[in-house]
């Protein structure tokens, strides 16, 4: 958590916990101090019942670019999502994942459908999706809901035959499904990468088809399984 005098970023877990190591922090910034160490019991004496104990190191930080270089850094051990389309849902989607510790590349040949482009989203206006693709590094999410589905079917079958991504998602329903898992066979995807595909996406039985909606459970899928450990509690495809 990074704190100034009138301003924080990040967590530490919130509460009364987190309250009493801002105004440290600030107590140790108006003081002029290096740094301060607090063990901090989490009991009764902070109106809390959690049990344990944590110790808090608070650090000044001197120099802007280790800083910045620190960020740099956090920001590229972030998983990786490029989310193709900007669609109505598109747009909604761009908005809920934003708020989650990803690297965000948002992929549409259509400039003018983008609209407001979130904070630290990356929006790349190409048709060369095969370049993006191939740019995902290893351990990286796909979540495809393109204007075409023909386009849907070139992105998503690239995907699958890649071995090293975390997650395949593509909006649609169970019947473009069964089409597109038929079509993909045809052109010898194995059985066992077409099994990843993650269509419909947020499938938690929820008939609202509202974008926002859709956004909210898609973005807790992604969540599940883009941000817990590689080979954690995860639920399969």
């Amino acid at each position: 958590m990074l704190v100034s005098a009138h301003e924080q970023t990040g967590t530490i877990g919130g509460g009364r916990l987190e309250w009493d190591c801002m105004a440290d922090a600030r107590l140790l910034l108006s003081e002029g101090l290096d740094r301060r160490e607090c063990h901090i019991p989490l009991g009764p004496a902070i109106n809390q019942c959690c049990g344990g104990a944590v110790t808090v190191l608070i650090e000044r930080i001197h120099d802007l670019e280790v800083l910045e270089a620190e960020a740099l850094r956090d920001r590229e051990a972030l998983p990786t999502l490029l989310l193709f389309g900007a669609g109505h849902v598109g747009r909604a989607l761009a908005r809920s994942l934003a708020l989650l510790p990803l690297r965000l590349i948002w992929i549409d040949a259509r400039d003018e459908e983008f609209g407001s482009v979130p904070v630290d989203v990356e929006a790349q206006v190409t048709g060369d999706w095969e370049a993006m693709l191939d740019a995902a590094p290893a351990g990286s999410g796909v979540l495809v809901l393109t204007q075409s589905h023909t386009l849907d079917a070139l992105i998503v079958g690239a995907a699958l035959v890649r071995d090293d991504l975390r997650y395949v998602g593509m909006i649609g329903s169970r019947t473009k499904r069964r089409r597109f898992e038929s079509a993909f066979r045809q052109i010898d995807i194995p059985q066992m990468q077409i099994d990843k595909l993650v269509c419909p996406i947020g499938d938690f039985g929820v008939r609202d088809k509202r974008p926002e909606i859709i956004a909210a459970f898609v973005t807790a899928e992604i969540a599940t399984r883009l941000l817990s450990e590689p080979g954690g509690s995860a639920s399969p495809a």
